[in-house]
């Protein structure tokens, strides 16, 4: 068993979840504690800015402009953030085996053999003087795989320990929405919509918040259901998984003038009925359905999503012991412990990978 610190910063740009976790990279003995350290407004307007300028991006090493500035900007805040999960917990640094860092997606292009995490994982090791693991999708893009989603193999490890009967969907939404059906032996996973990204971006522009929190602007709109079916038409969505995502995929997709809320509860709607259109790809349909990520606390989108599934449950992860907020960071502390073990990483169903592939990169201290 390992003492894993696992770290990430998710599409929605909000800020570091961090999580301790004991795992062997099969099964966790115990769930330890979590943070999380937000972003500053001025961090989150460099990040923004690298995500638009990273679109130019050929060369996954290459750092122009304020891609550079970007990747410290991360590396500080991580290297922060470890700092005050360690002392605030206790933690002595050489009792942790290992720290799993996923860094900021800046670009995602897999049928380009391309991916770019921005976040120096060397600097970080020397700053925490704890052995890191990092660029966690390189290796499966480079392959001919997705490089997403990467969780499953966690989802899997948390879904066996409820002995379950049946197909069980978990369900991340952050920036981007991913699935992980798990059937006893079976694992398939995939991106599978825009998650929280749209409607961040639309609660950025017309009211000037980070999000909609509970889903109270959305609960207050009338859903423009024609602009929904509209977008369900575009082709990923008829895709067979495995398929992934860049947070700025659908982006195109703008919405008429609409009142705030309106438009609010129209992408939320989009949000939930893009999660509903995966059903009919699976290979049966899950009697139980679990939502993680930040889009479990939006109580509307939770409430859209129970509509539009047929499904025994349809229940947060936190009402399983689960913790919605930090199972991605627990899941790259759980990846980190399974690359230090050269078990895989990703498979054919979850990422489209030929074999299945270990991955991740550790940089020492030293």
């Amino acid at each position: 068993m390992l003492t894993a610190i696992g770290l990430m910063s998710g599409t929605s740009l909000d800020g570091v979840d961090i999580a301790l976790i004991e795992t062997d990279g099969r099964e966790v003995r115990a769930f330890g504690p979590s943070s999380y350290r937000p972003y500053a407004e001025a961090e989150r307007g460099v990040l923004r800015q690298a995500l638009a300028e990273a679109v130019q991006l050929s060369d996954r090493d290459a750092r122009p402009g304020i891609l550079a500035e970007a990747e410290r900007v991360v590396t500080a805040a991580h290297a922060e953030a470890m700092a005050g999960f360690l002392a605030q917990n206790h933690i002595a640094r050489e009792n942790v085996d290992i720290v799993g860092f996923h860094g900021q997606t800046v670009l995602h292009r897999p049928a380009d053999r391309l991916t770019v995490q921005i976040g120096d994982g060397a600097a970080l090791a020397r700053a925490i003087h704890i052995p890191v693991m990092h660029d966690f999708r390189a290796a499966d893009v480079a392959a001919g795989g997705q490089g997403a989603p990467l969780v499953p193999v966690y989802h899997r490890a948390l879904a066996q320990a409820l002995g379950r009967k049946g197909p069980t969907a978990v369900v991340n939404i952050g920036g981007v929405s991913n699935i992980t059906y798990i059937d006893g032996d079976t694992l398939i996973a995939c991106d599978i919509g825009p998650g929280n990204a749209l409607l961040d971006d639309f609660m950025f522009r017309s009211v000037g918040e980070p999000y909609d929190c509970e889903g109270r602007l959305a609960a207050q709109g009338m859903v423009d259901e024609d602009w929904v079916a509209s977008g369900l038409a575009h082709p990923f969505f008829t895709e067979p998984p495995p398929k992934s995502l860049d947070r700025n995929h659908f982006a195109a997709l703008t919405l008429r003038d609409t009142a705030p809320a309106d438009g609010a509860a129209t992408l939320t709607a989009f949000t939930a009925a893009a999660i509903a259109s995966i059903a009919p790809l699976l290979p049966k349909s899950p009697l139980s359905w679990i939502v993680a990520g930040g889009g479990a606390r939006n109580l509307t989108l939770m409430r859209m999503l129970r509509e539009r599934l047929t499904a025994e449950s349809v229940e947060a992860a936190d009402a399983l012991g689960w913790s919605a907020d930090a199972m991605e960071a627990q899941a790259f502390g759980f990846l980190a412990a399974r690359g230090l073990k050269g078990l895989p990483l990703s498979y054919p169903a979850t990422t489209g990978v030929p074999i299945p592939m270990t991955g991740g990169v550790v940089a020492r201290p030293g």
